[in-house]
């Protein structure tokens, strides 16, 4: 028996689906981009779905239900933006246990209903049923786009500039800091009174960090800055598995290699400051945390100039030839190989 650990959880679509056809005209891009999309009309229908199971992706002893309902909503939101699409409809589909009482569910739905009404998206649907296993979200987001609008992962050419929004490895330092303050927790005794080790003396200044965790925006933003000075990305992807992960998609199915350097990444001093404090490399996490949700794509060397105004956008790389690989250049010159050792779902 081959365990599934074996494949990942990439590896693991790839060999469910590598001879799977489609027959229906109207699906013009199936399995292997961040949402599928299909041809009804003038414009083209993007669908993405994305499933949360507690004690897997979340933990409820420090997660609140009300924000994993809008983080929930936003991740999915944020595939669609990153095909250049814009989100319109979801159906949410819950696998409840019975230490749930509706009060609870009601406090999930109303993060749903907030992240809908923030990002002007529809909740049109979906299904509940019970579970032994605690909690089960599952989401499916609409969109649509024009033809000429969507971007793909497979179109990075050689020379093309590398780019990412916001900072990198914010949101696994916040994932750290609450585990920390749980482990702290559950260790003391309950009368013990507080210390520096208790959860309101920790996060005080670090409340961006606990932000990019536990309530996670869709960059919107960017592609409406992108679209204000002209320019359309060759390739995108949304950083939920870590930027080396994603990097390696976009040069796996752009047939391309990489280059990008270590002191052009975006990382914010709080996630570098926790880091130094529990003895994590900040470049490591920032190459590999995931779950910033932040957009990195390509897009010709030609738009430079036009890149340099977009707020909150930094450029940080470079495509190359496919046999020069994917690579980190380090700050003192030094040439690392990337690997994804982001999150794997089956490890």
């Amino acid at each position: 028996m081959t365990e599934i650990a074996k494949y990942g959880e990439f590896g693991l679509i790839k060999h469910l689906t590598k001879d799977l056809k489609t027959v229906q005209p109207s699906t013009k891009k199936g399995i292997g981009d961040d949402c599928a999309v299909m041809d009804f009309g003038s414009k083209k229908v993007l669908m993405t779905t994305d499933m949360l199971l507690e004690g897997i992706h979340f933990n409820l002893e420090y997660v609140p239900l009300k924000h994993l309902g809008y983080k929930a909503a936003v991740v999915n939101f944020s595939d669609i933006y990153a095909m250049n699409g814009t989100p319109t409809q979801i159906t949410v589909s819950l696998g409840i246990s019975k230490r749930f009482s509706v009060e609870d569910i009601e406090a999930l739905y109303s993060g749903i209903r907030l992240a809908c009404e923030r990002y002007n998206v529809d909740l049109v649907g979906g299904d509940t049923c019970a579970s032994m296993t605690g909690l089960t979200i599952s989401i499916t987001c609409l969109g649509t786009a024009a033809a000429k609008d969507i971007v793909y992962r497979n179109g990075a050419k050689l020379n093309d500039l590398i780019c990412v929004s916001g900072n990198l490895g914010t949101a696994y330092m916040g994932l750290q800091l609450l585990e920390r303050e749980r482990l702290a927790m559950s260790q003391s005794t309950p009368n013990t009174p507080s210390t520096p080790n208790t959860p309101i003396a920790a996060f005080e200044g670090r409340e961006y960090l606990l932000e990019r965790q536990l309530k996670p925006e869709a960059r919107r933003d960017i592609l409406e800055s992108l679209r204000k000075v002209g320019v359309k990305p060759t390739a995108m992807m949304d950083v939920s598995d870590g930027l080396s992960s994603e990097l390696m998609h976009i040069c796996s199915q752009s047939g391309v290699g990489c280059c990008v350097y270590e002191d052009k990444l975006p990382i914010d001093f709080q996630a570098a400051a926790l880091a130094e404090e529990m003895n994590l490399n900040i470049v490591t996490c920032a190459l590999n945390g995931g779950e910033d949700y932040e957009l990195l794509f390509t897009c010709s060397l030609d738009d430079y100039e036009k890149l340099i105004p977009v707020e909150d956008l930094y450029i940080i790389g470079h495509i190359t030839k496919p046999e020069y690989g994917c690579n980190l250049i380090g700050r003192n010159g030094e040439e690392i190989t990337l690997k994804a050792q982001g999150w794997n779902a089956f490890d």
